[in-house]
């Protein structure tokens, strides 16, 4: 009789094991990827916004934005929003040299607190480039502002051109590559 009791016993522990193991898979959030890098990584894991567009937050308070899709002249400044804003020149804004760039990126933009801010004319002739200097601290998660001027030939009044901010990359993997397209009128 004592044999049995101890094999009951053991089945209730089993069973109890089985269930337990079954409702912790149902009721558990699932875990997310070390890194969340895009608004759909975040929308996977954690609640969204209903705003316009629609956001995302981490619980350790970063912000992804939805990218969603405005047409090629806009530049590809809401879907970078989470990583590198640009205060000015705006996308489609009127420039001239010398050129006032100024905005703010996250510390993993910069590379030795510098990132190359590159000016294309309606060809995609680069007419300037130069590095954009970190105001702050760039060794942080964190948005660091940053500013830099370029100089650059006269190119015909109403003409397009594209300005290119790109994450500094020394690796040279293409995986690390990102940049900010801002389309602008000269």
């Amino acid at each position: 009789m004592r044999i049995s009791h101890i094999i009951l016993l053991l089945l209730l522990l089993i069973a109890a094991g089985v269930g337990y193991l079954v409702w912790s898979s149902e009721n558990k959030d699932p875990t997310p990827p070390v890194s969340i890098t895009s608004f759909e990584d975040c929308a996977t894991y954690y609640a969204v916004m209903e705003s316009h567009p629609r956001q995302c937050r981490t619980p350790q308070g970063t912000l992804f934005v939805e990218f969603i899709g405005l047409p090629a002249q806009a530049g590809n400044e809401l879907e970078k929003a989470n990583r590198i804003v640009i205060e000015s020149p705006r996308p489609n804004g009127k420039v001239v040299s010398p050129l006032l760039i100024k905005g703010r990126a996250r510390g993993n933009w910069y590379f030795e607190a510098s990132f190359p801010v590159e000016l294309q004319n309606a060809s995609g002739t680069r007419i300037a480039i130069t590095p954009a200097q970190a105001k702050g601290e760039w060794m942080t998660a964190e948005f660091v502002p940053f500013e830099v001027t370029l100089t650059f030939p006269p190119q015909p009044a109403g003409s397009k051109g594209t300005l290119i901010l790109r994450k500094d990359n020394p690796s040279g993997l293409q995986e690390h590559d990102d940049e900010l397209i801002v389309p602008v009128v000269f």
